[in-house]
C-alpha cells in the first residue's frame, strides 16, 4: 500500500541547540491536536466514510505520519547536543529521566498520548467537522512555535507543515460539502 521514501517530506534544518524549542515541538510529537493524533484518527475514521471520501483520508492519514517523521527529526536535531542541565534548564529534565534521549509519545506539558484524543462518530460529516478542527488546531499550534522560535532555519519546516495544515483543513471542507451535496439529493426508489 505504501512506498517509503528514504527521505523527509520536506527538508529539516535546525541553526542551533534549543532544548526549550525542542519541549514546544513535543507537542505536535503527543499531544492532542498533533501529528501522531491526526494520523491514527484519519486512519481509523476511513472505515465508516463513504467511498467517495475514502482516499482523503488514507492520503491526509499517511501524510501525517511523514510530518511525524519531520517532528522527530526536528526535536533530535535540537536536543541531539543538549546537556542534562540544558534540558533541565528547558524543562525536559523529568522527560530525560524517564526516557533519556528518546521520543516518548507525551505533549509539552509531559503528559502521556493517549486513545482518548481520536475522535470517530461514525457519522461522516460529524467526523469530517472534527478533522477540520484538528487541523486548524494543528496550524495554530504551529503558528505558536513559529511565534516563540528564533530559528529561521526551524521556521522554514516549520511554516511548511503549517501550511499543509491549510490544505488538508480545505481539503476535509471540500469533503464536507461534496456529502451534504448527496445528504440532500432527493432520493427516488
Amino acid at each position: 500500500m505504501w512506498i517509503y521514501e528514504k527521505k523527509l517530506q520536506y527538508p529539516v534544518k535546525v541553526s542551533t541547540c534549543n532544548p526549550t524549542l525542542a519541549k514546544y515541538l513535543i507537542e505536535q510529537y503527543g499531544g492532542a491536536d498533533g501529528e501522531l493524533a491526526a494520523a491514527l484518527r484519519y486512519l481509523n475514521q476511513r472505515y465508516t466514510i463513504p467511498d467517495k471520501v475514502i482516499g482523503l483520508l488514507t492520503d491526509i492519514g499517511t501524510e501525517e505520519f511523514a510530518h511525524l517523521e519531520m517532528i522527530a527529526t526536528m526535536i533530535y536535531k535540537l536536543t541531539k547536543d543538549a546537556t542534562p542541565d540544558q534540558l533541565k534548564e528547558a524543562g525536559l529534565g523529568d522527560h530525560y529521566v524517564n526516557h533519556g534521549e528518546a521520543l516518548f509519545y507525551q505533549n509539552a506539558s509531559g503528559v502521556p498520548w493517549t486513545a482518548s484524543y481520536i475522535q470517530a462518530k461514525s457519522d461522516p460529516i460529524a467526523d469530517l467537522y472534527e478533522d477540520i478542527a484538528a487541523e486548524e488546531k494543528a496550524r495554530a499550534t504551529y503558528q505558536w512555535i513559529i511565534n516563540m522560535s528564533d530559528d529561521p532555519d526551524l521556521n522554514d519546516g516549520l511554516k511548511f507543515l503549517r501550511e499543509r495544515e491549510v490544505v488538508h483543513s480545505q481539503r476535509f471542507r471540500e469533503a464536507v460539502e461534496m456529502l451534504k451535496e448527496d445528504r440532500d439529493t432527493k432520493k427516488t426508489f
